[in-house]
């Protein structure tokens, strides 16, 4: 069987796909939601992954008992940190949660005083530093501590004068967004850490989205990060209310004690027993994949799409590269010749059946996605997307 999220094209057989089973869609269905083909990306809003039989028997076999949380919670994060090559690892409620912990772990420490003000920061580090062109909608995360957010740079880039000028004795940590808002103009990481850890200043990486490659699990904090968040609900296919903080060893104790049961800024962002197996399964399983052959058949189905949509008239479809994550992950680009065409034909797959979501690109373009197929899939939806382009001329 080809494995979830392998993004090879598979012809359909008749049968249904792992995880679209008659009870899954009965239950959806009685609340009149349709279930949806994703050829757009492993986004929150339309789920994150799907999970494997792998993570799924775990969860289950999670809630048939009580435990001890806080226990299960260091043993997982120590078995994860083995896995991925770390000093030490936390399990967040998704990659977000983590970013208001690891600025909490970064202001507070394990104080027992600071870590139940927040967000009073009388007496505490209360800046993070955060690269102009890295400025984006997670930065609230950042700031629900109560930090002050210090850009460093301007919309033309950043200079190594510009963060050492921007670091003061208020600076609790520097930020580092990975992935789509990166440019040619920024501070490179290695830049940012070596400054920052000639200051004495923790340096904290948002790299939700930054799997595949595996490496990456280790890789930024190898660099010299403190710490690097991931999400455990895209790539990692682990449950979608799951992340990973990974890092220095002080720095996730001090989350351990921002973070739920305990009584701190953390305590809503709830990580059930269910969730830390189901990642740890997730994180196994994903050590394990074969990347390779998971790269040829995500390439595949791109050269299997541009065949399928070469000659239609108005139309030109061709291999792009990376993603829009940064992801080292080949997709198609599909150009049409206006903006409202290709508005008409998205909306038109959204709405028809199956809906299909793909991504919009630029003024006239639609990206579609193989990483979040699953076996069968890609047919479907090349073959929608014919049938709505030669509708809608």
């Amino acid at each position: 069987m080809t494995p979830l999220n392998s993004g090879a094209p598979v012809r359909p057989s008749g049968a249904p796909a792992p995880g679209t089973g008659t009870s899954r869609v009965n239950t959806y269905a009685t609340l009149g939601i349709r279930p949806i083909i994703n050829a757009c990306a492993t986004l929150t809003r339309l789920g994150g992954s799907i999970m494997p039989p792998e993570v799924l028997d775990a969860m289950r076999s999670a809630a048939g008992c009580f435990i001890d949380l806080d226990e299960l919670q260091r043993r997982v994060g120590e078995r994860i940190a083995e896995l991925t090559g770390n000093e030490a690892a936390y399990v967040s409620s998704g990659a977000a949660a983590g970013m208001v912990l690891a600025t909490a772990a970064c202001t507070a420490a394990i104080d027992p005083d600071a870590r139940t003000r927040f967000p009073d920061l009388t007496g505490m580090k209360s800046e993070v530093i955060v690269q102009h062109l890295h400025r984006n909608g997670y930065d609230y995360a950042v700031r629900q501590v109560g930090v002050t957010v210090v850009e460093a740079g301007t919309d033309a880039g950043t200079s190594r004068l510009d963060l050492e000028n921007a670091i003061s004795a208020e600076t609790a940590a520097i930020f580092w967004f990975q992935g789509a808002m990166n440019r040619p103009t920024e501070l490179p990481l290695e830049d940012v850490i070596a400054i920052a850890n000639a200051a004495s200043v923790p340096v904290i990486v948002d790299a939700a989205a930054q799997l595949p490659p595996a490496e990456n699990l280790s890789r930024f904090t190898k660099m010299g990060a403190a710490l690097a968040l991931f999400s455990g609900g895209k790539d990692l296919a682990g449950p979608q209310s799951s992340g990973l903080v990974l890092g220095r060893k002080d720095l996730i104790e001090a989350c351990r004690v921002h973070g739920n049961p305990n009584h701190a800024v953390g305590r809503p962002m709830k990580v059930g027993k269910e969730e830390l197996l189901g990642i740890l399964a997730a994180v196994q399983r994903y050590i394990g994949l074969d990347h390779d052959a998971r790269n040829r058949g995500f390439e595949e189905t791109v050269r299997f799409w541009n065949d399928g949509l070469a000659g239609i008239p108005g139309v030109d479809a061709r291999r792009d590269f990376p993603n829009e994550a940064g992801q080292p992950v080949p997709w198609t680009l599909v150009t049409l010749e206006t903006t409202e065409r290709r508005d008409t034909v998205v909306a038109a797959l959204r709405s028809g059946e199956p809906a299909i979501a793909v991504a919009q690109a630029g003024d006239t373009a639609l990206h579609l996605n193989p990483m979040t197929l699953r076996p069968g899939e890609a047919e479907i939806v090349l073959a929608r997307l014919i049938e709505v382009l030669r509708q809608i001329p």
